[in-house]
């Protein structure tokens, strides 16, 4: 994977690099007359540093010699005309535009950076929605109300919640006696999230709960307070997630203005 990852990176810097130096940009080999840029290798050092690797003088060399003999192979390739076939065409094509479209975001989110504001507010309303309490649930789900008020009817016998949970249509759920392990309400769904709510340890609900998956039988088991990430933590992440926000309200932007036939 990691010898396929270097070509791929290789791949696409060749694509910009065009495997040809100006005559005043200096050349870290000549390939049969051709020459390999140095800034074709700083570029490649570049990709490799952001992936984790060291600058070294052993990498330097490893990538130059990864390039000649890329440069061999082409300069094969070439020779026997695979360069004007159509279907190599449109890959390199197809490598040009990607090259250009992570160029592109990449000079898009550089200029549009999501403030520190902005992401300490949407870490305040995220955690806002999540609320101070996690719940150890679990439920019945069940095709119909008169499944569930049975149910309730054969708890009241004190019958045994996990093993009616057997029952369940929620298969995950029913193999652990309908346990639904940690989790806060905003997880589930309005009705059962409200209902889980209304609920105290050990009860379980005395009407039938209704959502779009059927009708559930809940019962509370346990509650604690949710221990937040601080907002440190969780930044990389909102970041991210507002940086994707912002690049598809580029690209609808893009679209909206486009003629598109």
């Amino acid at each position: 994977m990691l010898i396929k990852k270097k070509l791929v990176v290789l791949a696409m810097l060749s694509v910009l690099a065009c495997g040809s130096a100006s005559a005043e940009e200096k050349s870290a080999a000549l390939v049969n007359g051709v020459s390999i840029p140095q800034s074709q290798v700083d570029l490649a050092v570049q990709a490799e540093v952001k992936q984790g690797q060291v600058d070294s003088p052993e990498l330097r060399k490893n990538i130059r010699e990864s390039l000649i003999k890329r440069e061999l192979i082409v300069q094969a390739a070439e020779k026997q005309g695979l360069d004007k076939t159509a279907d190599v065409q449109r890959e390199i094509a197809m490598a040009r535009q990607s090259v250009l479209i992570n160029a592109y975001l990449a000079d898009y989110i550089k200029k549009n950076p999501v403030s520190e504001d902005l992401l300490k507010q949407e870490y305040e309303a995220r955690k806002a929605k999540l609320g101070d309490k996690e719940y150890s649930a679990r439920h019945i789900l069940v095709e119909t109300e008169a499944e569930a008020k049975d149910i309730i009817a054969k708890l009241g016998k004190k019958a045994k919640f996990e093993k009616l949970a057997s029952q369940s249509k929620d298969t995950g759920s029913a193999a652990n006696g309908g346990a639904l392990g940690w989790a806060v309400p905003s997880n589930f769904v309005p009705p059962f999230a409200e209902a889980l709510k209304s609920l105290k340890k050990g009860q379980y609900t005395k009407v039938p709960v209704q959502s779009q998956f059927g009708w559930h039988v809940i019962r509370l088991d346990d509650e604690r307070a949710l221990k937040i990430p601080s907002f440190e933590e969780v930044k990389p992440q909102l970041q991210q997630r507002l940086q994707q926000q912002t690049i598809q309200k580029a690209i609808a932007d893009l679209q909206a203005g486009a003629k598109i036939e």
